[in-house]
């Protein structure tokens, strides 16, 4: 029975310059093309989107709600929009007006008169109340959604360990919230040449401990080079030569949400540093207290 490849779902094709897997912010370097119009799913967009982005399309589909309202006053007639100030031209009274009758706050000072007049501010207001409920549950979904703020060492280093040496990197959770159950899984990716056709390789590195149940100071994730090891014997330039890529992920079990997060991080060929050792970034306070000083989670000391 022939030998079943092992992928972790990033294919073992391999056909061009590749920067890498995994971005530093842990997303995946995948572009989908070809999507139809139907694929588009804007509430996952708006959910997962950073915060300055999804604050800006808020407040651009705002004002374009209202612009496109006050354009619809200004083609029945401004006049049909009683009480107006004369001191602001035509657009900037439908538009403020609009933008009072989206948000239901409705001054008084002014009003619409005729039919088509009120058919439009009344489809206006039943519009901002959809809106408003719309952006309420967008917000509380980006606020409600688990999720880990896992930080990573800048660098993972090749450092002593017992009669050999080790690959180590070094990760601590930058909330106060708690993380418990913790696992981790490292696979190392290569770009290996096969009958002359490139095709990338991943091997599921054995780790010194896979798991911790508290995660509340640093976590140092050793993997012990020894014969066993695809690390085994190799050097700075061998990595090099095949693009190798450490691809992490770790999940655990996140106590305030009572769900389960992960955190995804890899490490490239070129982010390796060889010969050296991690300083405590964790001390103890003249009360007794531990103190985890998250700024120095990237401090190591190079080894003569």
């Amino acid at each position: 029975m022939k030998k079943e490849s092992f992928d972790p779902g990033l294919t073992t094709q391999f056909s061009g310059e590749l920067r890498r897997t995994i971005n530093p912010d842990g997303s995946f370097n995948v572009r989908r093309e070809g999507l139809r119009w139907r694929d588009a799913n804007p509430y996952l967009m708006l959910i997962g989107t950073t915060w300055p982005r999804f604050l800006l399309l808020v407040a651009t589909g705002f004002l374009l709600v209202n612009v496109i309202f006050a354009c619809l006053y200004l083609m029945i007639g401004i006049e049909h929009l009683k009480g107006l100030e004369s001191d602001m031209s035509a657009f900037a009274n439908a538009f403020f007006f609009s933008f009072h009758t989206l948000t239901t706050v409705g001054y008084g000072n002014v009003y619409p008169e005729g039919t088509w007049a009120n058919v439009i501010s009344s489809i206006e207001a039943a519009t901002g109340l959809m809106v408003f409920a719309i952006a309420t549950g967008l917000l509380y979904g980006r606020f409600s959604r688990p999720s880990a703020r896992i930080v990573y060492s800048k660098s993972a280093i090749i450092a002593p360990y017992q009669d050999g040496n080790s690959l180590q990197f070094r990760v601590t959770n930058a909330r106060t919230n708690v993380l418990m159950n913790m696992e981790a899984r490292v696979m190392l990716m290569t770009v290996d040449s096969t009958d002359g056709v490139l095709k990338r390789s991943f091997v599921d590195l054995a780790l010194e401990r896979r798991g911790v149940y508290f995660f509340a100071l640093t976590w140092t994730i050793v993997h012990p080079i020894d014969s066993d090891s695809p690390l085994f014997g190799k050097t700075r330039e061998e990595l090099a030569k095949v693009s190798a890529e450490l691809l992490i992920l770790i999940q655990g079990f996140d106590d305030t949400f009572s769900q389960v997060v992960h955190s995804r991080y890899s490490y490239r060929h070129d982010e390796m540093i060889w010969g050296a050792k991690f300083i405590p970034a964790f001390k103890v306070d003249p009360k007794g207290d531990m103190v985890v000083e998250v700024n120095r989670i990237d401090e190591m000391k190079l080894i003569g």
